[in-house]
């Protein structure tokens, strides 16, 4: 048995010199000193012994366990240690090495318009005010001078939630609240998304963006609203633009105007874009009505004002060439990624 236990010693030497892994070491262990390992056999087997044999072959045995723990606790550092190398090595990382390169986004086209507008009046000391785009009716039309009967007011034109809740059909609101909000002078433009009732088309669109601006205060006239337009249109489309300002009617301003920018893509020579015309209509304006003044319980005596409202889609159209409007909600990155 003596002989036994030796070879026993001798087999695990050999087996864990082998084993790499931690995974072959314990099966080493387990083969050697698990319940049903050799020397756990023999060791279970010595009760059967003379009590002088036991004693020599208990102190034999006792030394070859001993070494065999002292072996696999040897090993298992060693083919640790090993192993973390190796994971080291496989996970190290090369600082020198020139990155991945990782595709950027871009900014949404109305997005960008939308910075450029509110950029060139903030620089003209506007703040931006904002409001909801769940709006009372309220202010969407009375406080804005619709009459009752205003073709806007139609089911088929504007979504309604209920008789009083509506999807704003423009940003105008938002004048209307900041009047009752803030006292002249007040300098604001109010960007935001408008819903109305339109089937889309190449032009047409049930969601669209708006910039609307408002000024009021002491001996404001429409000299003042026609410079601060001809300024933002030379800004925005360059300083060769002329600007031209045709009578119309809102019921929110009077006198009323649209204002046309001589085609920046012919120089107002005429072309596809402004229909031979050579100019091309971007906005409307004029003077804030009394009766919107008086919403926000401003003396008009004293304080006069002007606003004005501007499509984003149609500016965007305009200044980048696209010829259909439904290409900015379709989310098509090919077209998104033009605009890096």
């Amino acid at each position: 048995m003596q002989t036994k236990l030796t070879s026993i010693l001798q087999e695990a030497k050999d087996q864990l010199a082998a084993a790499t892994t931690p995974a072959e070491t314990e099966e080493v262990r387990v083969r050697l000193l698990g319940k049903k390992g050799q020397l756990t056999e023999i060791l279970r087997s010595m009760g059967s012994l003379d009590p002088e044999e036991r004693k020599v072959l208990g102190q034999v045995a006792n030394s070859v366990r001993s070494q065999i723990e002292s072996l696999l606790e040897d090993k298992f550092t060693q083919v640790k240690n090993a192993e973390k190398d190796a994971r080291f090595r496989a996970e190290r990382i090369d600082v020198t090495e020139p990155g991945k390169q990782r595709p950027l986004g871009t900014k949404h086209p109305i997005s960008i318009t939308i910075d450029e507008i509110s950029r060139v009046f903030m620089s003209m000391g506007y703040s931006i005010a904002e409001g909801p785009e769940i709006e009372t009716v309220y202010f969407n039309f009375d406080a804005l001078n619709a009459a009752p009967n205003h073709p806007s007011r139609d089911m088929t034109d504007t979504f309604y939630i209920d008789d009083e809740i509506l999807l704003r059909t423009q940003t105008s609101p938002v004048q209307a609240r900041t009047l009752l909000k803030q006292k002249p002078p007040i300098k604001i433009i109010s960007p935001g998304r408008c819903f109305r009732v339109d089937t889309p088309d190449a032009t047409h669109s049930p969601m669209f963006h708006q910039v609307e601006g408002l000024l009021v205060d002491e001996g404001v006239s429409m000299t003042d609203l026609k410079g601060t337009l001809d300024s933002f249109a030379k800004q925005l489309f360059g300083s060769d633009v002329k600007t031209n300002f045709r009578p119309h009617f809102f019921p929110f301003t009077e006198p009323s105007a649209e204002m046309d920018v001589s085609c920046f893509k012919c120089g107002g020579k005429g072309c596809r874009v402004c229909k031979g015309s050579g100019w091309i209509e971007i906005l409307g304006c004029g003077m804030v009505h009394p009766h919107v003044l008086e919403v926000g319980g401003i003396d008009t005596e004293k304080y006069t004002g002007f606003a004005f409202g501007m499509g984003v889609e149609r500016i965007a159209m305009l200044k980048y060439g696209v010829d259909d409007i439904r290409l900015f909600y379709e989310n098509d990155m090919r077209f998104i990624e033009q605009f890096k």
